[in-house]
């Protein structure tokens, strides 16, 4: 699989724009390339795409961990783009307008063969996982839940590897075990994170490209 980091409050590329808020795509083989969540800006997330070459007519679906504004504010100004996508939502989202497809996610559940979303932990927010050679990967927007509940549905799909997304106030000890670690956008333990696992350890950043 592979994970580009589109949006997040800091730049790896410094030809990006950071903003608060986050978006990945994530692509793998034999399954549609998916967005998952879209930043804060319309604007910013087209515009930080356009840099890295990638076209929204390219993106089959969207994946949508929750309803927060900065990761959902940029949805509308990517549908003004490209409105043939299939967009996955939680319960609490609704009113999603000019897709080709919306699909509510209650619980767990696979999408396409070796991607799964942990429904919504608590109701609160959703998170993909997407299976590979190494192990499951999550993909978070923010980390609402409790990290030992992330973790614990996640595990119904595989052994869990590693994540990669906001981890919000995620105690960094609750981490322990994964072979990758990559903390974004909202992460508050970022530093101890860095320095308890230093090994595992990936920055983040829009522009960031993760091959697994």
């Amino acid at each position: 699989m592979k994970v580009t980091i589109l949006y997040d409050n800091t730049a790896y590329n410094k030809d990006l724009e950071p903003n608060w808020g986050f978006s990945a795509l994530i692509e793998k083989q034999n399954a549609p390339r998916i967005l998952f969540d879209t930043g804060s800006s319309g604007r910013i997330l087209l515009n930080n795409m356009q840099k890295l070459g990638i076209s929204p007519n390219t993106i089959d679906e969207i994946f949508i961990s929750h309803a927060h504004y900065d990761h959902v504010g940029g949805l509308s100004g990517f549908l003004s783009e490209n409105d043939q996508v299939k967009v996955w939502v939680p319960p609490a989202f609704k009113g999603v307008k000019n897709a080709r497809e919306v699909t509510t996610i209650y619980s767990a559940t696979k999408i396409h063969e070796g991607v799964y979303s942990t429904g919504g932990i608590y109701g609160i927010e959703q998170s993909l996982c997407v299976e590979t050679s190494k192990g499951i990967v999550i993909i978070t927007g923010c980390s609402h839940p409790k990290m030992e509940d992330i973790l614990k549905a996640a595990s119904q799909f595989g052994e869990v590897y590693g994540i990669i997304g906001g981890l919000h106030g995620t105690p960094a000890e609750s981490l322990e075990g994964l072979k990758l670690i990559c903390a974004t956008h909202c992460t508050e333990q970022k530093d101890k994170i860095k320095q308890i696992y230093p090994n595992s350890y990936l920055e983040g950043g829009a522009g960031r490209t993760i091959e697994i």
